[in-house]
């Protein structure tokens, strides 16, 4: 199975059913009047969202999905059959937008949640509703309306309390597998991350909470570099962002430089994601001579101007991850309780997350063009494929 977060697929709902002409006909009864029936109504295209599921590949191989049409009314004043509701199952996560109009039909953000996205057509009337004292053989009726038909793209965003963020062997795969049972691959070489994996962090008994670590971001990803910046859409959901920059890194490139250069790509793809809560964490510290350590940190902080927390750890050694996590679990227990308590903060985050997938998408859309265009002058180009890669995405309990 191949981790998939987005897919195009055209929805229709069904038309309803055509009213019916009809009159009674029975023996011994003269003139028995209209007895045409109404039809049904169609079905209408429902998504809920499903915890069983982590991806949308189902969608990349069948991208037409039709409800059932209502069935025509009859005689004898039978109303016809209701068209049978269809319901496309969704990871949670999944935001349904309606690419004619940009709108965003759903936001399946709870499991079990179950939303409309295509309204079914509504049923015609027989020839009975039109009798009237002056009009005893009605021969008029009316035909169901048609359902509505959309093309919509279903975006997959992980749902995670906090996001990770950093250049390819930044550590932070090293870092989710010291503070969770998550295992994703890491390595004594560099390599990237190729999809988002998920792990709980169980502070306490009852609380926990759900941290992402995405692929890494490089320098040009805004233009398609790597991986491009894609799976940035993927922090949209954060409440916190954590910034892990290499503190010896295996090549030439300053801690400072990979800061900026993280900091330049998440810019580029949404300036509302960058003005949200941002914490720098300088790892990888163990392999720093104790002497360096002081002067490469402060640097890193004067490349940025960082003016918010910063945590120096190891995250192999799980040196500093203890106290980086407690802190982390009372800020988004302070947030949580703020929001609680003010209904204008709710709307206010809602608008801004909002924000961030409209910018988001628009800038995927904006490198995609690119790409397409670059391809379309060089048949030797490559892009990304996101069938090369299979899923690792998983819940696991520390």
């Amino acid at each position: 199975m191949k981790f998939v977060d987005e897919a195009t697929i055209t929805i229709e709902a069904g038309k309803g059913g055509n009213g019916c002409l009809s009159f009674r006909r029975e023996k011994f009864v003269a003139k028995g009047g209209p007895d045409g029936g109404d039809g049904g109504d169609g079905g209408s295209v429902f998504v809920e969202a499903d915890e069983s599921l982590n991806t949308l590949i189902d969608y990349r191989f069948q991208p037409r999905y039709k409800a059932e049409n209502g069935q025509n009314g009859m005689s004898r004043n039978c109303t016809g059959a209701k068209g049978e509701e269809l319901v496309l199952k969704v990871p949670v996560g999944t935001t349904v937008v309606d690419i004619d109009t940009d709108e965003v039909l759903a936001d399946m953000t709870e499991v079990g949640q179950v939303e409309k996205i295509a309204q079914g057509g509504f049923h015609g009337l027989g020839n009975t509703r039109f009798k009237s004292s002056v009009n005893r053989a009605p021969r008029q009726t009316t035909n169901g309306s048609m359902g509505e038909t959309r093309n919509v793209k279903l975006e997959l965003k992980v749902l995670a309390d906090v996001g990770l963020l950093g250049l390819p062997n930044a550590g932070k795969s090293t870092f989710i597998r010291s503070v969770s049972a998550a295992k994703p691959k890491v390595a004594n070489y560099p390599f990237t991350t190729l999809v988002p994996n998920l792990g709980v962090v169980r502070t306490e008994k009852h609380r926990s909470f759900v941290i992402a670590d995405i692929p890494g971001i490089i320098e040009g990803a805004a233009e398609g570099a790597g991986l491009g910046i894609r799976f940035l859409k993927h922090l949209a959901r954060n409440r916190i962002l954590l910034h892990l920059v290499d503190m010896a890194p295996w090549d030439e490139v300053t801690p400072g430089e990979s800061a900026q250069v993280i900091a330049r790509e998440l810019e580029k793809f949404s300036p509302t994601l960058a003005q949200q809560p941002r914490w720098l964490v300088l790892n990888k510290l163990d392999m720093v001579p104790e002497e360096e350590q002081e002067e490469r940190c402060q640097a890193v902080v004067d490349a940025l101007g960082w003016e918010g927390p910063v945590y120096r750890i190891s995250a192999i050694n799980k040196m500093g991850t203890q106290q980086l996590v407690q802190d982390i679990q009372r800020f988004l227990d302070e947030q949580a309780e703020a929001l609680a308590e003010d209904p204008e903060l709710v709307e206010e985050q809602a608008a801004m997350r909002r924000a961030i997938d409209r910018e988001g998408r628009a800038r995927i859309e904006q490198m995609r063009d690119e790409i397409r265009a670059k391809r379309r002058g060089d048949d030797d180009f490559d892009d990304f494929d996101d069938d090369d890669y299979d899923v690792e995405v998983e819940y696991v309990k520390y």
